[in-house]
């Protein structure tokens, strides 16, 4: 895990590749160096130590032919299967690593070679015989990668912010709407002009001077598994096996809920092995709604941990929020990020590597707009012959979020349910070509979530907060391995409410976690806000500041809550939340 940077071209040189490195040495605290491997092209890493921590696999790796060099960010799960491989066809290793077997599988295979990967990563190889990159990013973009192109200069880097310490962008105020209703930037786009952000699965050969010519690393076939329980049992043995070992301490966030419950219980009954285990917990008052802490002693009381709680209050959120906000590459409007800093902080002193359970409700149809998309589906037709009525009645916020987000075409119904209010024509339009309509009406609305949501939210803040804490975070469920075999599945009923996911559990005896109503990863922002105290007061000073600097940019309904925050806070405490964010992000950006 670690950061990497490349400046090819116009301004390339050392001091301009190690104020990137500055910008992101939280990424890599454990070694950094610079190279510039011809006259022109600098680059440099920051690594953190995950596999083979010795000084023999520090990075840029260079081949002993002296032809080719890697840097890259990331995991290789498969990499003793690809080293046996290697092995046989005359490699000879000098270390342990698996930054070693990738340098060598892509000298070998070149880009043929990407879809036998299984990990997170994002690369750049150097060809030094014909002064070329191979640049990639794995499929569900675990990894980060962004970069800024034009025909004097390319620069690679795995922070928008660390490229922008060379470009000095002004901020993209054509992103404000997706953020306001989609929690992101569009996809592909960050919130400077002109830094864009590497697709997930993408890879490119790329020369001087040269324009992308962009390829997709293909995802394998499955094995032929039967499309059941027991194969989906099968894999998460295996998976999990590959994904709990490092040459470093190991960590688990454990929320309580049903996807890392079972990720831990099927670790410990391999190995009845307890690990540290981390679990927010809010302040007394709020914990009957918000009870992740309740959950979780009840799991470690059949499944023992090393159990951590890591306590938030508004007192503990200001007194950590500059540090945070300075963590945060570009704002994701979810609170989850926040928290998910926080015990990072706490897990860094005994962990360097964290499990979490990101893609469970994405593959598995854990979120509740994949229920109501379900129910719009089998209901359509009497939902819009009485949804005029309905509209007249006084409804609590989740029903007429469901009535006002019906649209004719099924793909906006389900992206209406997914973004905070109902959405624009021409933004649905914008992410339309995320929709794969060689799938089920209702798996492809999981498969939307995952190129999307998936991508800009969960991931982000996975990688962006618990490596601003100098961790590791990785998700089994999104192994290539699960991936294949969900993407064959052609049951829809295998795909809803996390079936198997919560059958294991029952057969584990832990049927108090699958039968736990889901509830979100945040902090308690409606109870917050409702006390009308000194944390409403700062949110909203800053908001208004925020509207008053740049609210001539902002869309209608952004600008509209903006200039009145306190009008929001019964139903859009979550949106007020994510106008703060953004204020103070740039505010403190100066942009």
């Amino acid at each position: 895990m670690c950061g990497i940077h490349l400046i090819w071209g116009k301004n390339a040189n050392e001091d301009s590749i190690r104020e990137m490195m500055r910008q992101s040495h939280h990424r890599g605290p454990d070694q950094e160096e610079t190279f510039s491997p011809w006259p022109g092209l600098w680059i440099g890493v920051n690594r953190l130590k995950i596999i083979h921590p010795g000084q023999e696999a520090d990075q840029p790796f260079s081949s002993e032919d002296g032809k080719s060099l890697l840097l890259w960010n990331g995991e290789i799960y498969n990499h003793k299967a690809l080293k046996s491989l290697l092995s046989k066809m005359g490699v000879e290793f000098q270390t342990e690593s698996d930054t070693e077997v990738l340098l060598h599988w892509i000298r070998l295979f070149g880009s043929e070679g990407l879809n036998k990967l299984e990990g997170m990563f994002a690369f750049i190889y150097v060809d030094l015989t014909n002064k070329s990159l191979l640049v990639g990013r794995d499929r569900n973009g675990e990894k980060p990668l962004y970069y800024s192109q034009n025909q004097d200069r390319l620069i690679l880097s795995s922070e928008a912010i660390a490229i922008n310490t060379q470009t000095k962008s002004p901020i993209d105020e054509n992103q404000w709407e997706h953020f306001f209703y989609n929690r992101s930037p569009l996809l592909g786009n960050t919130f400077f002009k002109g830094i864009k952000e590497w697709k997930p699965s993408r890879f490119s050969q790329i020369f001087q001077h040269s324009t992308f010519r962009w390829d997709n690393i293909a995802l394998p076939a499955s094995k032929e598994l039967a499309q059941n329980k027991e194969s989906f049992k099968s894999l998460l043995e295996q998976v999990v096996q590959e994904q709990f070992h490092a040459d470093v301490p190991v960590g688990m966030m454990m929320s309580g809920g049903a996807d890392s419950s079972l990720l831990y219980a099927t670790w410990y009954q391999q190995t009845g092995v307890e690990l540290p285990a981390f679990t927010l917990q809010v302040e007394q008052k709020y914990r009957k709604k918000y009870s992740d802490a309740d959950a979780a002693r009840e799991l470690i009381k059949k499944v023992p941990a090393q159990h951590h709680l890591v306590s938030v209050d508004q007192d503990v959120f200001w007194e950590n929020w500059e540090e945070y906000l300075s963590s945060v590459d570009f704002p994701i409007g979810d609170s989850a990020g926040f928290l998910t800093w926080l015990i990072g902080k706490e897990a860094k002193k005994s962990v360097k590597v964290m499990i979490t359970g990101a893609g469970a409700d994405e593959l598995w149809g854990g979120y509740q707009r994949h229920q109501a998309f379900d129910y719009y589906l089998n209901n359509y037709h009497w939902i819009r012959k009485i949804r005029p009525l309905l509209q007249y009645l006084p409804l609590n916020r989740s029903y007429a979020k469901f009535l006002n987000s019906i649209s004719d075409s099924a793909n906006k119904t389900f992206q209406n349910f997914a973004a905070l209010r109902p959405i624009s024509d021409d933004l649905a339009m914008d992410s339309e070509r995320n929709f794969n309509s060689q799938l089920s009406s209702y798996k492809r609305v999981l498969d939307f979530d995952r190129q999307q949501y998936l991508v800009q939210d969960v991931l982000k803040i996975n990688d962006q907060l618990l490596m601003a804490q100098g961790l590791e975070g990785r998700a089994p469920y999104l192994d290539q391995k699960m991936l294949s075999f969900w993407m064959d599945i052609k049951t829809d009923s295998f795909l809803k409410k996390k079936q198997w996911i919560r059958e294991l559990l029952n057969e584990s005896g832990l049927e108090s976690i699958s039968k736990r109503k889901k509830m979100g990863f945040g902090l308690p922002l409606q109870e917050w806000f409702a006390e009308r105290g000194e944390f409403s007061k700062r949110v909203f000073h800053s908001i208004k500041a925020f509207e008053a600097s740049h609210g001539k940019s902002f869309p209608k309904g952004m600008r509209e809550l903006a200039k009145n925050p306190e009008s929001g806070i019964k139903n859009y405490f979550l949106e007020l939340y994510n106008l703060f964010l953004l204020a103070e992000w740039v505010k403190l950006r100066k942009l």
